[in-house]
């Protein structure tokens, strides 16, 4: 097995401890982790330096200019998704062009997102935390819920929500017809917006397939729910429609992230600081994916 003439993790990549050690038996010199997040393109480049491998999360771009100036570079492990190339915050098909290995993870924090995408949805159809969407308490029972993207988080939640009698649908690049059997319709997209009265994006990050016209099909008196990776709407056409009245829109830490500040100050906008995909077992399955990408790296080359 190969080692690395140094390891760097160039931000908050949340490894646990264990991970840190099992990065330390692949590196020459002591493995440097920081926990903070680099400000500007020269603080990431001072980081890594002369490193062959780094460990990078989501919040931090490797783009061209970075990858260039940093040639010793041979690995770079994402601590994040990397559903393709377009959305990734690494330049993923210029670093391989150069020889560089990248290499993602999936599927680490999609139970927390269900978690909390049903639980906010309870109190907001309840009350229980003083905005209520109607004036009577709604349940779960045959409220119109459409999934945007379903992949393992939009599955996972259609998964949860069945038993509770929920009316689903989604939306996505390619029907699913398994899950269709299961009784979650598909529409298009226009018509998954007249027909829901929430809406839960599931989409990678730099997807926007909402605009002011779709916001428009959508309509009043609805919920958005957003726990995706970046904006899946336009904003100022999103900052128009939840003036309406009727209209909530839940975020957590994540899919709130690039909204302004006046958006969030909106009322019936609930917007959380935690990532709802963050847990104990979400920091395990996380570091131990990572390793298991760098340590094949390591047993191949």
């Amino acid at each position: 097995m190969i080692q690395f003439n140094k390891i760097v993790c160039v931000d908050n990549t949340k490894l646990n401890d264990t991970a840190v050690s099992e990065l330390q038996a692949l590196s020459e010199a002591k493995v440097k982790v920081y926990t903070d997040y680099p400000e500007s393109k020269d603080e990431v480049i001072e980081r890594i330096g002369e490193a062959e491998a780094v460990i990078v999360s989501w919040h931090t771009e490797l783009d061209k200019e970075i990858i260039e100036a940093c040639p010793r570079i041979k690995y770079i492990g994402m601590a994040c998704s990397l559903y393709d190339d377009e959305s990734a915050n690494v330049a993923v098909k210029y670093a391989r062009e150069n020889g560089i290995t990248v290499k993602g993870i999936r599927d680490y924090g999609d139970p927390g997102v269900a978690e909390f995408i049903i639980s906010e949805l309870i109190q907001l159809l309840n009350g229980y935390k003083g905005m209520q969407w109607k004036e009577m308490p709604q349940e779960l029972t045959d409220l119109k819920i459409g999934i945007i993207g379903l992949g393992v988080t939009g599955k996972l939640l259609a998964r949860c929500l069945l038993p509770f009698g929920a009316d689903l649908y989604y939306y996505s690049n390619t029907r699913k017809p398994d899950w269709e059997d299961k009784g979650v319709k598909y529409l298009n997209l226009k018509d998954l917006l007249k027909t829901c009265e929430a809406i839960s994006f599931h989409l990678p990050k730099n997807a926007q397939p909402i605009g002011e016209k779709e916001l428009s099909q959508f309509g009043n008196g609805k919920i958005l729910i957003n726990t995706s990776l970046g904006l899946p709407f336009d904003e100022k056409a999103f900052s128009k429609w939840i003036r309406n009245e009727g209209n909530f829109a839940i975020f957590d830490g994540d899919g709130k992230k690039e909204l302004s500040k006046e958006t969030l100050g909106i009322s019936n906008v609930i917007a959380l600081d935690a990532s709802a995909g963050w847990s104990a077992q979400t920091l395990k399955r996380l570091s131990k994916k990572v390793i298991d990408n760098i340590q094949t790296y390591c047993k191949e080359n």
